[in-house]
């Protein structure tokens, strides 16, 4: 009986081994692609969703050529932000702050340090004396500007929006933004010196929660970090970006970057051979390297940003790509059926979200079948209240003439026709028979009104 029982376990065991390449298998065919068919909203499903479009966005966005370019762009504008930097701190009285920080972040590259702060003096010096004032700090920030434009631009690219913000804001917001960070970063450099000093220590009441500071120095540039690229994320693109999801994307990036930064801070004491072919030019290189890097994670960051607040947008993405004419007027019927019927019975309007969550309809398929309605004078589009952003939808007709057939009479003929030469009178006999059709199927549709066929308008939220 023993024996028996260690048998049926070993072949038990050995059955479980043999199926597990088939269940690695599925289970990568469902993070691969079956997932975007699951539709169930509970934080398992919406992570492997997150992850699959991250890695793909990641791939199909070619961020590292984005990276290069914003590589080649904050190298021309290093000297002009440290002026800045330089001139703010001058006048709180941290410029030897500034200094030792340097120094002590690049240990090995202390000759191409000093020649970087000299250019700074020059540019200081050129942009304060004569008639260059001016001028000098009109180039000074209009390198900056330019840089955060390119910097705005490749994230609304990751975004999927297509304008930039205006001129007159980019000037506003980015000189607030340039006289800001300076301002916080010397602020937070300040408090760090101030309370690493002995002086401090020695009070009687910080001896005692000496520990805890201790512990909070060490983590500051940690949250700082999260801080920045949570800030970053959600001013820069020309879009809205909920906190939890800039968050979550900071946390992200800037821990890649303060390891980066121990890396990077750690290898320069390792580069003597690396100095001995390159001497004082050593130091760049290194800094392209790490500049590529930093604005990797960054880049990467922004792709984990629009994945986990736009998951919605790619469900069934691979079967909307092919999706049959026949079935892609249904759904549009479907949409104004449900839009008419939540009118008449003055329930709120639905934006694309809302069809998503409700009746389980891919996001980007309603939104691209609310743009048709909208262009066939369908649909309207509202604005929501300021509490409740973006764009809902109402008909655009009294509800009492959307009938079935006028409905598919006007989305069937949406867009451009009749604009081949001679089509029409090549193949008469064919289209007049293809017109009888259209108008037997409208014309017997046409008594039928939207707002009469039973459906469900409350809808089926997805399961938890």
């Amino acid at each position: 009986m023993a024996d028996d029982t260690k048998k049926s376990r070993w072949t038990a065991l050995v059955d479980f081994f043999r199926g597990l390449p088939e269940k690695a298998r599925t289970v990568w065919a469902y993070c691969c692609d079956g997932v975007w068919n699951d539709t169930r909203n509970n934080w398992k499903v919406d992570t492997i969703k997150t992850i699959n479009l991250a890695v793909k966005s990641f791939m199909n966005a070619k961020l590292q050529n984005q990276a290069a370019s914003l590589t080649y762009n904050t190298l021309l504008a290093v000297v002009p932000a440290l002026a800045i930097l330089f001139a703010i701190g001058r006048g709180f009285g941290f410029q030897n702050l500034l200094t030792s920080q340097l120094f002590n972040s690049l240990p090995s590259q202390k000759k191409a340090l000093e020649t970087a702060l000299g250019f700074v003096d020059q540019y200081l010096a050129q942009a304060s004396q004569g008639v260059f004032v001016g001028v000098g700090l009109v180039f000074l920030l209009w390198t900056l500007i330019s840089l955060m434009s390119n910097i705005e631009s490749t994230f609304n690219l990751i975004w999927g929006v297509s304008t930039d913000r205006s001129m007159l804001r980019k000037v506003i917001d980015y000189t607030a933004i340039l006289f800001l960070l300076p301002i916080l970063m010397i602020c937070a450099s300040g408090i760090s010196l101030v309370m690493s000093t002995t002086t401090m220590i020695d009070n009687p009441v910080l001896k005692i929660i000496s520990p805890a500071l201790t512990v909070f120095l060490d983590f500051a540039p940690f949250f700082l970090s999260w801080l920045s690229f949570t800030g970053m994320y959600m001013l820069f693109p020309n879009t809205k970006v909920k906190f939890k999801n800039a968050f979550i994307s900071g946390v992200f990036a800037g821990t890649g970057f303060q390891i980066l930064q121990y890396l990077f801070v750690s290898g320069q004491l390792y580069v003597s051979k690396y100095n001995a072919i390159y001497g004082s030019f050593a130091f760049l290189p290194l800094l392209l390297l790490w500049m590529q890097l930093a604005w990797t994670i960054t880049l990467s960051g922004v792709v984990l940003c629009y994945s986990s607040q736009n998951i919605f947008q790619f469900s069934f993405n691979n079967d909307i790509n092919s999706i049959s004419p026949d079935y892609k007027r249904k759904i549009a019927v479907v949409i104004m059926a449900i839009v008419v019927q939540r009118f008449e019975k003055q329930y709120p309007p639905l934006k694309v979200a809302d069809f998503s969550v409700l009746y389980h309809l891919p996001a980007r398929l309603v939104s691209n079948l609310t743009d048709e309605l909208v262009q066939a004078r369908l649909l309207n589009e509202v604005c929501l209240e300021k509490g409740d952003a973006g764009i809902a939808y109402q008909p655009a007709l009294d509800i009492h003439m959307l009938s079935m057939g006028y409905v598919m009479k006007k989305i069937d003929n949406t867009g451009s026709a009749q604009f081949i030469p001679n089509f029409k009178e090549e193949f008469a006999p064919l289209l007049e028979i293809l017109d009888g059709i259209s108008r037997q199927v409208i014309e017997g549709k046409s008594d039928v009104l939207l707002m009469d066929i039973p459906i469900n308008i409350e809808g089926t939220p997805g399961n938890k």
